[in-house]
């Protein structure tokens, strides 16, 4: 394996990454070229959301070949290209073998919940103190536990939800990691539905491999009210689907919501005003839960 390693400003990156994988590469990242200098950039989004920009100023693209040949060939190819002016080559290095999967796997630990309730890679054994355990290895589909939103969630479904004997409605489901919680702790009718049907697939997969019971689809299988409604998504869809989350909890029940900015607090009770008073439930690493009896 062999990478080879680019320099190119902000406005070359998307052309010279479209270049590369025309080319054949396997792979390739973009990084800050400054990183850890008094130059380095700041460059986030919201998860989930396009980012801001393509590169930064000074972008280090690095592209993966299988060959020697195939990387020397790009770099060639890419040099005689009018898009590549003001790019350079910074070399080519040969990659060391490594077992990915195991790599990937070291990098995912068990994740507490609560200090009976942990989500563990199938790899890992459960610890001892665990007595609720969901099983979730990192997928396609978003919600593996390490995010705060969806560590807040499943504090609230193991220490606040009372969930026995409910219905509830995971709206939004991806990996299925709410829904699968809601069932651990008692709720007997659930309903995931998410946009994606890779989602829905990878909702009914690990429903599977946990040993419970859920239906999994796309949002029209929602239908009318539940005990207990939880979207983890993000501000701005939460805040267009306020009537239509709001329609799906019955009397005197539960909305969940998570995806939110501490920042955002004001404006998801400004949208839910009219259907239900949100209060700041839980907060981690500059994200909120905000909830709302019905």
């Amino acid at each position: 394996m062999f990478e080879l390693r680019l320099m190119a400003p902000e406005d070359r990156v998307e052309t010279v990454s479209d270049a590369l994988d025309a080319l054949d590469a396997l792979s390739v990242s973009v990084e800050d070229a400054d990183a850890a200098t008094d130059a380095e950039q700041a460059l986030f989004g919201e998860p989930g959301m396009p980012p801001p920009k393509e590169g930064w100023q000074r972008s280090r693209v690095i592209a993966l070949f299988p060959d020697e040949a195939l990387a020397k060939e790009a770099a060639s190819v890419l040099a005689l290209q009018d898009f590549f002016e003001g790019c350079e080559v910074l070399g080519i290095a040969s990659v060391p073998e490594q077992d990915w999967v195991r790599l990937t796997q070291s990098q995912f630990a068990p994740v507490e919940i609560t200090p009976e309730f942990w989500i563990v890679p199938t790899w890992h054994e459960p610890p001892a103190q665990a007595k609720q355990v969901i099983r979730l290895d990192p997928g396609l589909a978003f919600g593996t536990g390490t995010h705060p939103t969806t560590r807040m969630c499943l504090r609230w479904i193991a220490t606040k939800g009372a969930l026995a004997g409910q219905r509830v409605l995971d709206y939004g489901c991806g990996s299925g990691i709410l829904a699968i919680g809601a069932a651990k702790f008692g709720a007997t009718d659930i309903d995931a539905v998410d946009i994606d049907e890779a989602a829905v697939s990878s909702t009914v997969l690990n429903a599977e491999a946990n040993g419970v019971q859920l239906k999994a689809g796309l949002p029209e299988a929602a239908k009318g009210a539940y005990d207990t409604v939880l979207a983890n998504i993000l501000a701005t869809p939460l805040k267009v689907l306020a009537p239509l989350l709001r329609s799906h909890v019955k009397a005197g029940g539960s909305l969940v919501l998570a995806g939110i900015l501490a920042r955002q607090a004001d404006e998801l009770k400004e949208a839910y005003a009219p259907y239900a008073a949100l209060e700041v439930s839980d907060t981690e690493d500059g994200w909120i839960l905000m909830t709302a009896r019905c």
